[in-house]
């Protein structure tokens, strides 16, 4: 069988290579061989470190390369750059036979058998509306703590600007109305007051002025040949919903997929705005999912990889968000000896939502700075709160000068980086390794974001609960993926959010950073080689 010829070469390869220790190796590589004999769909969650630290992936290339029949590999870009310049080639020197690889947006060829590498964007693309690859091939789908965010945004709309010209071009017996819609919603949009987010659910008034001016298009369906946008497509279900609206506006695809979402109770509609140059661009995307996905997963057997992406090995929220069906689903524990954090959690901070917070919190972290040599490495502070964000960096660069960095991509080496938790997500792998990770506040998506609030407001409407369906996971996703560099060298992560002691979701952080060794309190030997207890 497959599984037996796989966990040979796999096992012979780490011998002859000296790969990176990964306890689960060979378990995982039987586990997706054995997707591949059976057909049978698996949900794998290998665990932290993920993203570009995850050593997992010899695991389910090698039964890729192995398995006689066609396999597609999905992954974001930076991570095809790695498996393109690093692990295939390593495993082709090895391997007597080898199978062709290619890398692109369509299927090769009708005799195609090797392994074709997509982005998640021109998979779903494909799957969503053109339908142009072969039914039945197993799909490996690397990464999957994105897939969420990734299914929305190909299911979204963004129209801008340009795209209003194009609808005067596209309707000229009804530019008048155009032009006076825009100018309603200009002005409209521009009285919301300034958000940290730059970002305003559209309201009633705002959808039913745009409503209008459909029901207006729809009685003039004279179009002009090929006018449709000419900046940003519309997102992966246009040609789902052109049957339904008939054929008004099939010239502007856009603004044909966002006046059905704007009739859809499963959508949202939101606008950013440009104040400087009056300007705004309208959104929409869908709230859940799932629905449009369970179709999707029809289509083929697939083995989804993540790194931590539900608490529960059954992965029962991550698979519901997405509609999965029934499958085969596995959680690897981490490996204590390579994947440990020395954790330091005071408990008598105050709570972050209270006014003595912030004063506590610079205190803190001036203390920790003190113990902290200044040469061994770099400091990273994640802040949350927009507005805080900037206030840390000022107040710590009154004392520290320039060693203090908001964002920058090329910090010094050990220099104090304070940071959202976005802009370190994506950073991460090409920043240096810190020594310190000091998480202010826990991630927790913010209820004063208005498309938060949206999204609760839905979950709230359903009767389910908001906080485990949907705050709880995205915030344990973050911490994980937050701290898996500093698995590589058991770094010190300092957590100063008191509601890890007090509250009851506080158990559920703690196994999300596990495995830890606790610290009670922080000297100069603290950063030391660590002593990990088993």
């Amino acid at each position: 069988m497959i599984e037996v010829e796989v966990h040979q070469q796999l096992r012979a390869f780490l011998r002859e290579q000296g790969a990176p220790v990964w306890p689960h190796h060979l378990t995982m590589a039987r586990l997706v061989a054995r997707a591949f004999r059976l057909q049978r769909s698996a949900l794998i969650q290998a665990g932290p470190p993920s993203g570009l630290y995850g050593c997992h992936r010899l695991s389910y290339l090698l039964p890729a390369m192995v398995w006689p029949e066609p396999v597609i590999v999905v992954a974001p870009q930076k991570l095809q750059q790695r498996l393109l310049a690093v692990e295939i080639p390593r495993l082709k020197q090895w391997m007597v036979a080898s199978k062709p690889i290619h890398k692109g947006d369509r299927w090769p060829s009708p005799r195609f058998d090797g392994i074709l590498i997509m982005t998640p964007e021109a998979w779903l693309t494909d799957r969503l509306t053109r339908q142009q690859l072969p039914n039945g091939i197993l799909t490996l789908v690397d990464a999957a703590d994105d897939l969420e965010t990734h299914i929305r945004d190909s299911l979204s709309c963004r129209l801008t600007a340009d795209h209003w010209q194009a609808l005067m071009l596209a309707r000229p017996e009804q530019s008048s109305l155009v032009r006076e819609t825009l100018v309603q919603l200009t002005h409209k949009l521009f009285q919301h007051p300034p958000n940290p987010y730059g970002c305003y659910p559209l309201d009633q008034p705002e959808k039913q002025a745009l409503l209008t001016l459909y029901q207006a298009l729809q009685t003039s369906p004279r179009a002009i040949a090929d006018a449709s946008s000419p900046t940003d497509s519309c997102g992966a279900d246009v040609a789902s919903f052109s049957k339904a609206m008939g054929d008004t506006l099939e010239d502007c695809p856009v603004w044909q997929l966002l006046f059905t979402h704007l009739q859809q109770t499963n959508h949202l509609a939101w606008a950013t705005l440009s104040r400087r140059q009056g300007q705004f661009t309208l959104h929409s995307a869908p709230i859940d999912v799932a629905p449009r996905m369970q179709l999707v997963w029809q289509q083929q057997p697939f083995v989804l990889v993540g790194g931590a992406l539900d608490q529960q090995s059954e992965a029962t929220i991550y698979r519901e968000r997405l509609g999965l069906p029934d499958l085969t689903c596995v959680k690897f524990a981490p490996d204590r000896r390579h994947e440990s954090v020395q954790l330091y959690l005071p408990d008598r901070l105050p709570m972050p939502n209270t006014p003595q917070f912030q004063t506590a919190m610079l205190a803190e972290i001036r203390s920790i700075l003190a113990l902290t040599p200044t040469g061994n490495g770099l400091i990273v502070l994640l802040v949350n709160d927009v507005p805080l964000k900037a206030q840390v960096g000022a107040a710590l660069a009154a004392e520290y000068g320039s060693r203090v960095q908001v964002e920058r991509t090329c910090p010094d080496e050990t220099g104090i980086l304070v940071t959202g938790w976005r802009y370190w997500r994506e950073q991460q792998a090409v920043l240096p390794l810190p020594q310190l990770l000091v998480v202010t506040t826990l991630p927790i998506p913010s209820l004063e974001h208005p498309l938060v609030a949206a999204r609760v407001a839905y979950y709230k409407s359903r009767r389910l609960n908001w906080f485990t369906h949907y705050l709880l996971p995205e915030t344990l996703n973050e911490l994980q993926r937050a701290i898996a560099p500093l698995r590589q060298e058991q770094g010190i992560v300092a957590l100063l959010d008191s509601r890890v002691n007090h509250r009851s979701y506080g158990h559920h952080i703690l196994t999300a950073l596990s495995p830890y060794n606790r610290l009670g309190y922080l000297d100069g030997t603290s950063f030391a080689e660590p002593n990990v207890s088993y």
